[in-house]
């Protein structure tokens, strides 16, 4: 374990209800790796030049973009799902990210669903950059019982059940889904490319907990990265709404941080 070298960067999403730019003095002033670049309903970071701006004042690097794939971000640069990949794409290309992380397709967008593998092959090929889809997790369908749960995804919340060259792990998504995320992992394999690092206590809603706090393997699962010389980043993706002081939010991901440099032996 000495001398691992993978980098951990800090989501942009980890500091909402802030500003992406805040993410950056955060990772800077803490001292992570890099930063994740959530594209949603933050002006900033739908705006490559103003994302640049951030990282040359603050000195971190943009190390990934996570291309707008939530509910809420469906009309975030174009109501079309392949422009807004295409664009995360070039976006990842202009800050000089390696990676773009995807949702698979939601179950109405059949014709994008239709052309999302050859899409991302395609997306991958052109533009050498990593394009890793993201395992998910099934919802309560509005009006349903208490333990019904559904797949808005397609063909289901598991991206290995399609195979794609790389994949985002997300242990918040697998605690929601009582999957085992040692076992996704392993079915992953060399695909695994991409890590979101949160804790989750099963219950069936994304919690995002600071690692530790929850039931997954977090610390089990990056000893084992190291062990097979994992080459992609570790992103701590943690939900700090909650934080009633600054203090409190810097804090929490102080504490993930820690957690997590430990685990990878840093």
């Amino acid at each position: 374990m000495p001398g691992s070298t993978v980098p951990v960067a800090l989501s942009t999403a980890s500091v909402w209800p802030l500003r992406a730019h805040r993410a950056f003095e955060i990772a800077a002033d803490l001292g992570f790796d890099g930063v994740e670049v959530m594209v949603w309903v933050d002006p900033d970071s739908q705006n490559v030049d103003a994302l640049r701006k951030h990282s040359l004042d603050t000195g971190v690097p943009v190390l990934s973009v996570h291309s707008p794939s939530l509910l809420i971000t469906q009309r975030v640069w174009s109501p079309d799902p392949e422009v807004r990949l295409r664009r995360s794409v070039e976006a990842a290309l202009e800050l000089e990210a390696r990676t773009v992380v995807v949702h698979p397709p939601f179950r109405w967008q059949r014709r994008y669903g239709d052309r999302f593998s050859d899409l991302v092959a395609e997306l991958e090929q052109e533009s050498g950059v990593v394009i890793a889809v993201e395992n998910m997790f099934k919802v309560r369908p509005p009006g349903g019982r208490r333990n019904a749960r559904i797949s808005a995804f397609r063909p289901s919340i598991d991206p290995t059940e399609v195979g794609y060259a790389h994949y985002t792990l997300d242990l918040s998504h697998t605690a929601a889904a009582g999957m085992d995320a040692l076992a996704l992992a392993d079915r992953m394999g060399d695909g695994l490319a991409h890590v979101h690092l949160a804790d989750g206590t099963g219950v069936p809603k994304d919690e995002h907990l600071v690692p530790g706090r929850g039931g997954q393997p977090c610390g089990e699962l990056l000893e084992r990265l190291v062990e097979r010389d994992y080459e992609g980043a570790v992103v701590l993706e943690i939900n700090t709404r909650s934080a009633r002081y600054p203090a409190n939010r810097v804090a929490d991901l102080a504490e993930a941080l820690l957690f997590t440099r430990l685990h990878l032996g840093q």
